[in-house]
């Protein structure tokens, strides 16, 4: 065989999505980037035309997912999530079985409307709250979280793979999915997953379970982080009167850097003695000014502690073993923070995130993989899935837990998850919300242009502070991973790929009925979506189910919602969906946990979806 017979453009196609997916799994290469690459791929290699390939960024699917991701950030600023949310919650009391199918409930109806990651984001402080109330382990909550937010496909709008389905249906000349078309199969998916997740994670996700790790730990009360990080065992060191660091701020003192220690709080006289009855405690910021009679509270190795005091002439004062009054946690909190997969944080140290200059919160621990770490923290390089303990004013930490693109708060404190705010603007975000699916619902105007209008009008009403702001509530990631990855479904028809993956499943499977078909097509989308995101599954499967209905000549329907609902139904690993990764270290999952509990339901959401579509949508 010749070079020319090997390289043809569908073999070509086919080595590019190949590389890509490669690149995609290990994950150590930005996604949006390696969907650049491969359309670029495909314009240099001739296959795309440069109209074609740029054609992703002007499609309607794409330009409804910026617009429904500024809707959802004002869903989010103004508090309605969480106003719906915990008001519906309070209902379970503490009935455990009333609570598990109300997290399942409220979680998916929320994520009808919103974005996966953001409903765990909301839901997750207010379930643990919740559950520790109710004196259940979270553990048994936090993994049916996430799932019940990947099933609430209850709208066009839910899910990326749901309005990519629907326009190549359009794009094919058929009839486009309404917006509640798939209200039906999201029920079924969420009644078939509170039966079997209770089960499950009953069986699997038992308190238990969590006994060598202190189960009670998953709470996250002030107490289980102070205790968890050793916080208790801080270091009281007075500033002697003559001291040279008298007048200068921490930033120009640089004494993490120097010393390789954490200053935590600065206690400082508000009275006339040098008593701690005498002292108020303020966050050790870089704009902190150390004044005489000022107590530097730290902690680090004992070592470079003691260098610190020696060098300054410096003295310890007594301390003992303290609980949560380390700080005074009216003003001063402290929380963990979760960094997301493919957060701009990943890889940065911690010197290099600037964390305290930028959000003046301090760091004061990382845990990675059950392993606390509590010292030499400035040159230490973050980890996607780290959980960081921080430690600020109340109002600092919760401007930290806007940054949920590449951050969000997991394990606050339980005083705190159990508080909702709620912004004056929230009814506002309602009418809008409620505007934009009755404009969807009937048809008044395109869906985009009623996504695009209702984003619009969360800027101007104010439910958004600015544009700005709005821009920043956009995952462009998500946006540029889309864009980039449609073209690739246009060289798979184009090339003829796809036809012969369609013929290979038809040849192999249509002889077998319509049915076997559809197995392998959700099958293979689930197979896939465990691999690559959902989005780029969906893209590369909906060409494929249309072109193998059309070959067995019977409605592209069922295929075209099998392809949808497998994209989405991605539960055996924990890094399949950022849901499942942002509940990991919050409940202490383990990598099993997710095979044993999110494996069976994959599997058995499948048998189920494979004889259930046909019969909502006939062959």
């Amino acid at each position: 065989m010749s070079l020319m017979q090997l390289f043809t453009p569908m073999n070509i196609t086919l080595i590019i999505l190949l590389v890509s997916s490669i690149f995609f799994m290990q994950g150590k290469v930005r996604a949006d980037l390696v969907a650049i690459c491969a359309l670029l791929a495909l314009v240099v290699t001739g296959i795309l035309l440069p109209s074609e390939a740029l054609s992703g960024f002007s499609n309607p699917v794409v330009i409804m997912m910026i617009g429904l991701f500024v809707v959802g950030g004002g869903i989010f600023r103004t508090g309605l999530a969480k106003l719906i949310s915990s008001k519906i919650l309070r209902l379970a009391g503490e009935s455990e079985i009333r609570l598990f199918v109300l997290v399942m409930l409220v979680t998916a109806s929320i994520g009808a409307f919103v974005s996966n990651t953001g409903t765990v984001a909301v839901m997750m402080p207010i379930v643990v709250s919740i559950a520790v109330s109710a004196k259940v382990s979270p553990k048994r909550f936090l993994m049916p979280l996430a799932f019940a937010s990947s099933m609430g496909i209850l709208t066009l709008i839910a899910t990326p793979p749901n309005m990519i389905v629907s326009n190549e249906l359009e794009k094919n000349g058929f009839e486009a999915l309404s917006f509640f078309s798939f209200t039906p199969v999201g029920l079924v998916c969420l009644a078939v997953g509170i039966v079997v997740l209770y089960f499950l994670s009953k069986f699997f996700l038992s308190d238990e379970d969590g006994k060598e790790n202190n189960d009670k730990k998953s709470g996250k009360s002030l107490t289980d982080l102070t205790h968890e990080y050793q916080l208790h065992k801080l270091t009281h060191i007075a500033i002697s009167d003559d001291s040279d660091m008298i007048g200068k701020t921490l930033r120009e003192l640089q004494i993490p850097n120097r010393y390789n220690i954490s200053i935590v709080t600065v206690e400082k006289i508000v009275g006339g003695g040098r008593f701690r009855k005498n002292t108020s405690e303020v966050v050790a910021g870089p704009n902190t000014t150390i004044e005489k009679g000022d107590v530097l509270v730290c902690y680090g190795k004992k070592s470079n502690i003691s260098r610190f005091i020696d060098e300054n002439n410096f003295s310890v004062l007594e301390d003992v073993e303290k609980g949560t009054d380390i700080f005074d946690f009216q003003e001063i909190g402290i929380a963990e923070v979760f960094i997301m997969p493919n957060s701009k944080l990943v890889n940065r140290t911690i010197i290099d995130a600037h964390f305290r200059d930028e959000f003046n919160v301090n760091i004061l621990g990382i845990q990675r993989k059950n392993e606390y770490k509590m010292s030499d923290l400035q040159n230490e390089k973050l980890h996607s899935g780290d959980a960081l303990l921080i430690q600020g004013t109340w109002t600092d930490i919760a401007n930290l837990g806007d940054r949920q693109e590449d951050l969000v708060l997991v394990g606050q404190p339980l005083k705190e998850a159990a508080k909702v705010t709620i912004n004056h603007k929230a009814p506002v975000a309602a009418v809008i919300m409620a505007l934009m699916v009755i404009a969807m619902v009937t048809n008044i105007v395109a869906p985009v242009i009623a996504v695009m209008s209702a984003a619009v009008l969360m800027v101007i009403t104010g439910c958004l502070r600015n544009v700005e702001e709005a821009y920043k509530n956009i995952n462009w990631e998500s946006v540029v991973l889309i864009a980039g990855m449609m073209p690739m479904a246009v060289a798979f028809e184009k090339t003829g790929a796809a036809a012969l993956i369609s013929d290979t499943l038809v040849g192999g499977l249509g002889s077998y009925g319509p049915y076997a078909l559809l197995a392998g097509v959700y099958f293979g989308t689930s197979i896939l979506t465990m691999f690559i995101s959902n989005s780029a599954t969906a893209l590369l499967f909906a060409p494929i189910g249309i072109q193998a209905a059309a070959n067995m000549g019977v409605s592209p329907y069922p295929f075209m919602f099998a392809v949808a609902v497998a994209a989405s139904m991605c539960f055996a690993s924990p890094f399949s969906t950022p849901p499942n990764a942002l509940v990991m270290s919050a409940g202490r999952y383990k990598f099993i946990d997710y095979i044993k509990v999110g494996l069976p339901l994959q599997i058995i959401m499948g048998i189920v979806m494979i004889l259930v579509l046909p019969l909502l949508f006939p062959f």
